[in-house]
């Protein structure tokens, strides 16, 4: 075998994707592309979505300190929340939003802001975001009803809700730069992170599966730990596999699948969010399959490390000679 570096972009958003690239990081043959989603309609960056007209931060950020050169330090610095005080509008949200939406207003480019926080924290890796137009997540649910926004999406399936179908109102183009960049990567990494809020979104911008066509090598879906809620009940890895292959326009060629098994009272404690283990379940035909015990803690978050070789076996495997 001989060793090359590896342009790998990694999709995803909320706490999976900076789990994973906070451990591809450590691997000096890979170079490191976060593609995250756009249309978080919650907490602080919906907010700041909402009452400054600016694109949602909190993904990016997070990303963007998950490959920080002081990750630790800068965490504790940006994102730390300003204290909620009368007449003051910065209650609530974090230093590093703030800070982001500031860049993005005074820049009047998002991707130019964001290249000028990678400077500053000194990422190893480059953070997209897959399109820099406003859009809202919707979704109709199995029983014909509908909703919109991330918030809403996630909240109907957790409480029942089987979804048939997921688009972007008004719809989003995948920004030019970005489709570049997916056309250079050697390899995708999906996941993990919430599938209908986090994953599938970001494929729902137009333009985006003829970027995907353009990647030879290998697709990766991550699959979660635990299934999300009532709406998920009976999900399994192979599922995820299948429909993720359906949103992308291409087979997913392997999938990384956790069979540990955290104590007794963290399983239980899930299991009253109508929670459960993911199993592997009904994988497609000729999808390799990855199996260790990822689970870092008594919360549901992939370990980073594990995580991170797993990646890199199946890379090598296939793009190493």
């Amino acid at each position: 075998m001989r060793l090359r570096p590896l342009t790998v972009g990694c999709f995803g958003g909320g706490t999976g994707l900076p789990s994973l690239i906070g451990g591809l990081k450590r691997n000096p043959w890979l170079r490191i592309n976060a593609v995250v989603t756009m249309f978080d309609s919650g907490g602080s960056s919906g907010q700041l979505r909402d009452e400054l007209g600016v694109l949602p931060p909190g993904d990016v950020l997070k990303c963007a300190l998950a490959l920080a050169r002081n990750e630790k330090e800068a965490r504790k610095i940006l994102l730390t929340r300003f204290p909620s005080l009368e007449h003051s509008r910065l209650g609530g949200h974090t230093g590093g939003n703030l800070l982001l939406s500031m860049m993005e207003q005074y820049s009047t480019d998002f991707l130019a802001a964001i290249d000028g926080l990678r400077t500053m924290l000194g990422c190893d890796g480059r953070v997209w975001p897959v399109s820099t137009e406003s859009a809202s997540l919707c979704a109709e649910y199995a029983d014909g009803s509908t909703t919109r926004g991330e918030v809403e999406v996630d909240a109907g399936q957790a409480q029942g809700q089987w979804i048939e179908h997921l688009w972007l109102d008004p719809p989003a183009t995948i920004h030019p730069r970005v489709a570049e960049a997916i056309r250079g990567f050697d390899a995708v990494v999906i996941g993990p992170g919430s599938f209908y809020t986090s994953l599938v979104p970001i494929f729902l911008a137009r333009g985006i599966q003829d970027a995907l066509s353009e990647v030879d090598g290998p697709v990766i879906l991550v699959a979660n730990l635990l299934t999300e809620g009532r709406g998920m009940r009976g999900f399994t890895a192979g599922e995820a596999a299948r429909r993720m292959a359906d949103v992308i326009g291409r087979d997913v060629d392997a999938v990384i699948v956790n069979d540990g098994r955290p104590p007794d009272d963290v399983i239980e404690s899930y299991a009253a969010e109508h929670k459960e283990l993911l199993p592997i379940g009904d994988v497609p035909p000729g999808c390799e399959v990855v199996v260790g015990d990822f689970w870092s803690s008594g919360i549901a978050r992939h370990d980073r490390r594990r995580l991170a070789y797993a990646v890199w076996s199946v890379l090598a495997g296939r793009l190493l000679d």
